[in-house]
């Protein structure tokens, strides 16, 4: 990229990660043009959709929980590991304006999108707690980062906390009938 496309590039990222911030995913692409110093044209150029924009926007945050999937891996208990990581993405989802609305309404047509690295983050982590027989095995990844996300939406008025508890509360539901039969006998 020449170095004034690469400095337009930024100024429209810093600017539409402001409006975002300020107004969620479905600020003014107007705005952030204006606000980065460019005209339109120069924006769409760079960015032919909204969710190519708010890729640019949230894709170090994403690849940081794609990350940290992958650091989970190795711990001890696999459905500690899955409930932990999907805690730490609606903690995150819930703070950050706009995410969890552009992961829940991204377009099928796009396929290298924030949601489709998380979704692929989650799933070694989420096949884990299933061979561990802690998890059904018709969970799927999609669907526990619809879950997710809906929670941080529906929460981000209450904040983290209550999107956390929110979180667990659905998360009860998701055990196997083998670790629910076993945790009920234990008590």
């Amino acid at each position: 990229m020449r170095a004034d496309a690469q400095r337009n590039y930024d100024l429209i990222v810093a600017a539409a990660s402001e409006a975002i911030a300020r107004d969620g995913a479905y600020a003014s692409l107007e705005e952030i043009a204006r606000s980065a110093g460019v005209g339109s044209a120069t924006l769409h150029r760079r960015f032919p959709t909204r969710w190519s924009l708010l890729q640019a926007v949230f894709g170090g945050c994403v690849r940081n929980l794609a990350a940290r999937a992958g650091d989970l891996l190795d711990a001890p208990d696999a459905l500690d590991a899955l409930t932990t990581w999907l805690h730490e993405v609606t903690a995150y989802a819930t703070t950050t304006r706009g995410l969890a609305d552009s992961l829940l309404n991204e377009p099928p047509e796009e396929s290298d999108t924030c949601g489709a690295t998380l979704v692929a983050a989650g799933e070694p982590l989420l096949g884990r707690a299933v061979d561990e027989g802690s998890v059904r095995p018709d969970i799927t990844m999609a669907d526990l980062m619809i879950l997710a996300n809906g929670i941080s939406l529906a929460a981000q008025p209450m904040g983290a906390a209550k999107a956390e508890q929110l979180l667990t509360l659905a998360l009860q539901g998701i055990g196997s009938a083998a670790r629910r039969e076993s945790v009920h006998e234990g008590s």
